[in-house]
């Protein structure tokens, strides 16, 4: 009996075939990258040549008859003020909601609680400032007189004291509010993800649910938690109406959050200041618009690099 040998086929080599519609949709989001550094592109290129005549203009001849640097940079240390206020109060907040969410809560009080975390941010801002302004910054104001009284050898709380509350500090915690929603959406579907292997096996040596969160859950999160961060940081940053709303401005640089004398932000001042400005004072608004485009591009850049330095330490590689 003779057997017969099948010679196996050598398989073809060269480029994989794909089918059409997988190069229609390699071609779509490609050109949607392109498209987006076109779009970006264009805004920098808008605001440099709107902000040009303002950056050449003598002094005396823009708002205020002051150079450009010295009205910008209240409104600068503004903006980055509050948004960090905001960040410090939100981020941790956020880290031990997402932690009860994906690890503490029961199942169905997990998922209504992350849906009703979720909806936050359906809210509009111009809802949070007249809140802020209504409700939070009136009953801010025996909270800061006791920091006053008590803690009033620290600058930040060195007073005098707001008699309405539109402080710096209730538009801080309006913005940590604002962004609770978006860290914690990021932070939740992070630690989700955690591998199922690397929680066993802290709790299988001995380990307990929290050192178990904090050896295995947070570690593997680190880089999505600094993402939801700066994503939240970003729309601190360029929140208008909320802040217009709370504020009570005066223009000046200090550190103090509880005094009536607060700095404004860029996009607040610009709200504010645009409908009635004309001629160098729109220009001068555009500035400042740049140095916002600037400081927020700057921000997603050093997110990036962070985000890209943590990857190679994520338990997902």
């Amino acid at each position: 009996m003779t057997t017969t040998e099948v010679t196996p086929t050598p398989r073809k080599t060269g480029k994989p075939v794909t089918q059409l519609g997988d190069r229609i949709f390699a071609g779509s989001a490609k050109g949607a990258g392109i498209l987006i550094l076109v779009v970006l592109a264009g805004v920098a290129a808008f605001l440099l040549s709107e902000a040009f005549p303002a950056i050449v203009a003598p002094a005396d001849e823009l708002p205020g008859d002051q150079s450009l640097l010295v009205y910008v940079w209240p409104l600068l240390f503004g903006t980055l003020l509050s948004a960090f206020l905001a960040l410090v109060v939100a981020t941790p907040l956020a880290i031990c909601v997402a932690l009860f969410i994906s690890h503490y809560a029961p199942r169905r009080l997990a998922q209504g609680l992350g849906y009703l975390v979720d909806l936050l941010a359906a809210v509009p801002s111009i809802v949070y400032g007249l809140w802020g302004a209504w409700t939070l910054a009136p009953a801010s104001v025996g909270l800061t007189t006791w920091l006053n009284e008590y803690l009033g050898w620290i600058p930040l709380f060195a007073g005098p004291v707001s008699t309405t509350g539109r402080t710096m500090l209730v538009a801080g915690l309006v913005l940590a509010v604002m962004i609770l929603p978006i860290i914690t959406a990021v932070a939740r579907e992070v630690f989700l993800q955690t591998p199922k292997l690397h929680e066993e096996a802290a709790l299988a040596l001995g380990a307990t649910r929290w050192e178990m969160i904090r050896m295995a859950v947070i570690p593997f999160g680190r880089s999505g938690v600094i993402s939801g961060a700066m994503l939240g940081l970003g729309r601190a940053l360029g929140e208008t109406m909320a802040v217009a709303i709370v504020l009570s401005v005066s223009g000046v640089v200090t550190f103090n959050l509880i005094s009536s004398g607060n700095p404004s932000t860029i996009a607040a001042n610009i709200a504010l200041q645009f409908p009635e400005s004309s001629g160098l004072a729109v220009n001068a608004l555009i500035a400042s618009g740049l140095v916002l485009f600037l400081v927020t591009l700057a921000v997603n850049m050093l997110a990036r690099y962070i985000v890209n330095r943590r990857r190679e330490f994520s338990g997902a590689n």
